[in-house]
Order: structure tokens, then C-alpha cells, then sequence
């Protein structure tokens, strides 16, 4: 959770069904449906791609560069170049 912009930034997808299993970070930016009858989240990402990502620990802070890390991983535009542009573009609205 962005404290700052409001916004969910990440969820967790915890990998215990996969050999050795971990926590991961995905953007919520990349959800691609929701099944509440199966209880399943689909993403726009593979299996392969997930199970790579680097790992998230819960007890350690999320920082730039672990961020930068994961959006690198999935080969994704990271979410604060489109805040910045949008920043950029709303204040040019108000001249």
C-alpha cells in the first residue's frame, strides 16, 4: 500500500504449491480477471516469470531498488514513471 498516492501497489503470491515455493510481489496494474468462485486472481504473467521473481520478505522494507528489480524481472514500465507523467500532465492542465 502506497501511504503517499493511495493506491495498492503490490499483491502477494505465495509460490508454496511450486518447488521451493516463496512470497513474490505482482502489480495489481497486471491483473488480468478475477474468479471468486474458484478463488483465483489471473495476471498477465507466466508461471515461469513468477516463480523467478525476486523474492519478497515480509520483515524487510519494499525500496526503490527492490522495485526497480521487479519491474526489470517482468519487463514492465514501473508504476512511478506513469505517476510522474501524469503529475507532469495535470499541472500543465492548470496553466
Amino acid at each position: 500500500m502506497d501511504d503517499e498516492a493511495w493506491a495498492i501497489r503490490y499483491i502477494e503470491v505465495a509460490t508454496r504449491n511450486w518447488w521451493p515455493g516463496k512470497k513474490v510481489l505482482v502489480s495489481p496494474a497486471w491483473i488480468e480477471g478475477v474468479s471468486w468462485m474458484e478463488s483465483k486472481v489471473s495476471v498477465g504473467l507466466s508461471r515461469e516469470a513468477i516463480k523467478g521473481a525476486p523474492e519478497y520478505v515480509e520483515s524487510a522494507p519494499i525500496t526503490r531498488e527492490y522495485e526497480n528489480q521487479l519491474y526489470v524481472h517482468y519487463g514492465r514500465p514501473p508504476y512511478w514513471l506513469h505517476d510522474a507523467e501524469h503529475k507532469s500532465s495535470s499541472s500543465l492542465a492548470g496553466v
